[in-house]
């Protein structure tokens, strides 16, 4: 029985594609408010405590290492999922078990702690941060990894995959946009504890009842194995045997700068918006840092969704491989455009409506870059089972969920880093905007275009860089076609574990 025959009898109804989207998007949102706003939180609430304005490169270095250190778990999460017996499916039951502690040390990341030690504080902060990211992981896996078992048939999988992207893009989006709402609505001028309480409140509500769907609508399509290994010999050898992983791994890190832009957004978005936006029409005046910053990520999120609503149909006609390497094109000049224009082109070229001009192109670039990666490691589930006889989504899952995070770790603390060192002071800024003051005389346009580059023109080279590991990729179509008919085979026949395919 081929692919024809199973896209005649669907297995994936849109309907429930839908919900495990909108179960993605309510994870997603959580990972994304922290992402984008854990080192400005500890900032403005711990500043004064932690050294001032030094203290954001800290945070880098403290983010940066909680993520790494937090990442060792990872391969024991994916191996202890395809270890499991539950009746309910292997990634289900994980993903309800997995999301009360996850919101719950969310929760408390946005508690402010009244220290009087700065060490005391530093170290608070990171056995958080690696608290977080590993209670992440425990989420993040088995709720992307239920992707590889909605539907054995790969047309279905690839809607599932363009809706939760979809809804993904928007999650991640939505906290700067929310908590700009929230600032409105509060009536206060930049993010407080109250305005955090409230985003981070229902950021996790979200989380949990949207989240939750996925167990209580969606079921697996494969029978739980339940008899994979968890041990470091086990995990050395997939490492080892398993090249097709590693490439999408590889290529994850190289792109780590395309997750940069929001975390300036957030971060430093008071230098792009310097000139501030003039909103006299509407009786508010000029307005500048927290109350506009929701311009950036509702900009780039129209690009974004367009194409994640095309991607599938793209990738199809064109191939991942042809996909990837178009779009990291498109995004090295596109970026590149938009930088030296911006540091050329004097004044017009650096309004606000231009950088948003800007970022409307740019964001065309990322939504191949977050759905292909997720299609492709679902492949390669297929792919090794194929090649072995064992169908370990959790374990390549893992390794997909390392690569994000090390990518986002790499994005938020070279960010972070780059601000610091450009002489990025969100405190003077902060001020200098409540006494009326001209933005242009506290922040100098040389401090402006390095920030500008670390917003547009890194994700831009960092969008190419990604495709080079794909060159060695090599489960196109005609393989796909063979291992889908040959695994199918097996299934009719009772096969699952049968001898062990050699890779050529």
């Amino acid at each position: 029985m081929g692919d024809n025959q199973l896209k005649r009898k669907p297995i994936l109804s849109v309907g429930s594609a839908w919900i495990y989207a909108i179960g993605i998007f309510g994870i997603q949102s959580v990972i994304g408010f922290v992402n984008s706003f854990q080192s400005e939180y500890y900032s403005a609430m711990y500043g004064n405590l932690l050294g001032g304005a030094s203290s954001l490169m800290v945070i880098a270095a403290i983010i940066l290492g909680a993520k790494v250190i937090s990442s060792l778990a990872d391969f024991f999460i994916g191996s202890l999922i395809d270890k499991s017996r539950f009746k309910s499916g292997k990634m289900r039951p994980w993903i309800l078990i997995s999301l009360i502690p996850f919101v719950t040390i969310t929760m408390i990341m946005f508690v402010k702690i009244p220290f009087t030690s700065r060490v005391g504080a530093y170290i608070y902060i990171a056995f958080v941060t690696v608290l977080w990211n590993a209670l992440m992981s425990f989420s993040d896996i088995p709720s992307q990894g239920m992707l590889a078992r909605l539907s054995p048939d790969a047309g279905e999988r690839n809607m599932a995959a363009g809706l939760s992207n979809l809804m993904k893009a928007v999650g991640l989006a939505l906290p700067g946009v929310f908590s700009s709402i929230v600032c409105v609505l509060t009536g206060a001028g930049t993010m407080t504890q109250k305005e955090y309480y409230i985003t981070v409140g229902l950021m996790c509500g979200f989380a949990l009842i949207l989240g939750g769907m996925i167990f209580v609508f969606n079921r697996e399509k494969y029978e739980n194995q339940g008899e994979n290994k968890v041990s470091f010999k086990e995990l050395k050898k997939e490492l080892k045997e398993n090249k097709m992983i590693i490439i999408v791994f590889i290529s994850y890190i190289l792109g780590f700068a395309r997750n940069i832009a929001m975390g300036i957004a957030v971060q430093a978005h008071t230098v792009l918006l310097r000139e501030g936006l003039n909103l006299s029409f509407l009786g508010m005046g000029t307005v500048y840092g927290s109350s506009i910053s929701w311009l950036f990520g509702t900009t780039a999120a129209i690009p974004s969704t367009i194409l994640l609503i095309l991607i599938p149909t793209i990738t199809k006609k064109l191939g991942e491989k042809k996909a990837f390497f178009i779009f990291g094109l498109y995004g090295f000049i596109v970026s590149t455009i938009a930088f030296l224009l911006y540091a050329l082109g004097g004044p017009p070229f650096r309004t606000v409506v231009a950088i948003l001009i800007y970022e409307f192109f740019i964001g065309f670039m990322y939504a191949t870059h977050s759905y292909i990666p997720l299609v492709m490691t679902s492949d390669i589930v297929d792919y090794r089972e194929w090649q072995t006889g064992k169908r370990k989504e959790g374990t390549q899952f893992s390794i997909l969920s390392l690569s994000i995070k090390l990518s986002n770790a790499l994005s938020v603390a070279v960010g972070i880093f780059l601000c610091g060192a450009l002489g990025y002071n969100s405190e003077a800024y902060t001020s200098a905007i409540n006494a009326g003051q001209n933005m242009a005389e506290v922040i100098p346009n040389s401090t402006q275009t390095g920030i500008f580059a670390i917003f547009v023109l890194m994700p831009g080279i960092c969008n190419f860089l990604a495709f080079i590991p794909m060159l060695w990729y090599k489960i196109d179509e005609k393989t796909k076609k063979v291992m889908r008919e040959e695994l199918q085979k097996r299934r009719e026949e009772g096969l699952a574990n049968a001898t062990p395919i050699s890779e050529s």
